[in-house]
C-alpha cells in the first residue's frame, strides 16, 4: 500500500513519526510532504524523515492563508498524483484534505483541539476518519464535522504515543550551552498566525519576569522568525533562542518548568512529568480541561505566579502508549 503524510506545523513530524515508522515496518511505501513553517522542516531533518517541501505558511491574515491554501494544494496535486496513494494521513492539514477530495483518496486526520476554525472543520468533513483523544466530548466533534463511524476516540494524549520509549538526551544541554545549576524554563510563545489565536499580553509579562529573575535561564522556542527576533532584541543573558531545530522533548524532560501558550508543548510536559503552566488565551479544549481538572496543567493568571525553582524526580514518559492503537484507527479509513 502507498500512504501519503503531510506535515504543516512543527508538532506534526513528532506526532506522525511513530505512525510513519509502523507503516514502513508493514512494508508500505510512504510519501512525506511538508510546508515551510516554523521548525517543521528542521524537525523532519532532525528526525531523519525523508520528505519533499512544498509551499509555505500564508501568515496571520485570512487572505494570506487562503492564497497559501489554494496555491500549496495546487502544487501538491502533481507529486501526490504521481505517487498514487491509497491512503492520506495528517494532523489537521487542510491542504491534504483538499487534495484528497480532488483525487478521491481516503484520508485520516488526527487532531486534539476541537475549536479550530472553518478550515479545520473542512478537513474534518472531508476526512474518512478523524482520530481524537477520548477527553474531547463527542458532541463537540460532531459540531466540528466528525461524528458517527468517522470519529475514532483514543485513550490518553497523542504525546503518550510518540513519547513511548523516549529517553531524554542530555546532549541538548551542552548543545545550547546551558548551565544546569540555574533554574531552566522552557517557553513557547502564542500561535500568532493561527486562526484560533487570541491576544495574549501575559506572554510578554512572563518574558519580563524571566529577564529580571536571578539564577534562571529560559529557552524560548519560537514559532516564527519575528518571535525569535523579538526575543533576541531584548539582549538578555537569561534568554536563549535556538538558531535551529532542537531536541525539544529532551529539553522539556530535563527542564524545571514549562510555560507555553500552545497545546503540544504543554502536553509534552505533562507526558514527561515536568511542571507546566498554560498561557493559552483562546477557548480551552477538552484535553486541557481534563488536564487542568486533574492538576496536571496549571493556568497561569499572572507572571508573578511562576514558581522559579528546581524540581526533583527522574525525567521520562509518565504513561507511554502503543502507537499501534493510532495505526489501527487510521487503517479504519480503508473500511
Amino acid at each position: 500500500m502507498r500512504v501519503w503524510f503531510d506535515c504543516t506545523a512543527a508538532a506534526h513530524p513528532l506526532v506522525l513519526k511513530p505512525v510513519i515508522d509502523r507503516f514502513r515496518e508493514r512494508g508500505d511505501e510512504v510519501l512525506v510532504t511538508a510546508r515551510e513553517y516554523g521548525q517543521t522542516v528542521g524537525l523532519l531533518e532532525l528526525l531523519g524523515i525523508p520528505h519533499t517541501v512544498v509551499g509555505a505558511h500564508g501568515g496571520g491574515s485570512l487572505p494570506g492563508k487562503a492564497r497559501a491554501l489554494v496555491g500549496r494544494s495546487a502544487r501538491l496535486v502533481r507529486p501526490v498524483w504521481d505517487f498514487r496513494p491509497e491512503l492520506a494521513v495528517a494532523h489537521g492539514s487542510v491542504d491534504l484534505a483538499l487534495v484528497s477530495a480532488l483525487l478521491r483518496i481516503r484520508s485520516a486526520q488526527l487532531q486534539d483541539y476541537e475549536f479550530a476554525g472553518l478550515q479545520r472543520q473542512l478537513a474534518f468533513r472531508i476526512a474518512t476518519r478523524v482520530l481524537v483523544p477520548d477527553s474531547i466530548p463527542v458532541d463537540r466533534m460532531a459540531k466540528a464535522g466528525a461524528k458517527g463511524e468517522k470519529l475514532v476516540r483514543y485513550p490518553g494524549l497523542k504525546e503518550d504515543y510518540y513519547l513511548a520509549g523516549f529517553e531524554p538526551d542530555p546532549a541538548v544541554m551542552a548543545d545550547l550551552e546551558l548551565d544546569r545549576d540555574r533554574v531552566l524554563v522552557v517557553v513557547r510563545p502564542p500561535p500568532e498566525t493561527s486562526e484560533y489565536h487570541a491576544d495574549n499580553p501575559l506572554y510578554e509579562q512572563v518574558i519580563d519576569r524571566l529577564v529580571e529573575a536571578d539564577g534562571v535561564t529560559a529557552v524560548i522556542i519560537p514559532r516564527t522568525d519575528s518571535q525569535a527576533a523579538a526575543i533576541r532584541a531584548r539582549d538578555s543573558g537569561n534568554l536563549v533562542v535556538p538558531d535551529r531545530a532542537i531536541d525539544a522533548q529532551s529539553l522539556i524532560a530535563l527542564s524545571d518548568l514549562v510555560v507555553s501558550a500552545g497545546g503540544t508543548m504543554n502536553r509534552e510536559a505533562v507526558a514527561l512529568g515536568t511542571p507546566v503552566y498554560t498561557t493559552f488565551a483562546g477557548r480551552m479544549g477538552g484535553v486541557d480541561e481534563e488536564l487542568i481538572e486533574k492538576g496536571l496543567l496549571e493556568v497561569l493568571g499572572s507572571a508573578a505566579e511562576l514558581e522559579l525553582v528546581r524540581r526533583g524526580g527522574e525525567p521520562g514518559a509518565r504513561e507511554p502508549r502503543d502507537p499501534e492503537i493510532l495505526v489501527r484507527g487510521i487503517l479504519g479509513a480503508l473500511d
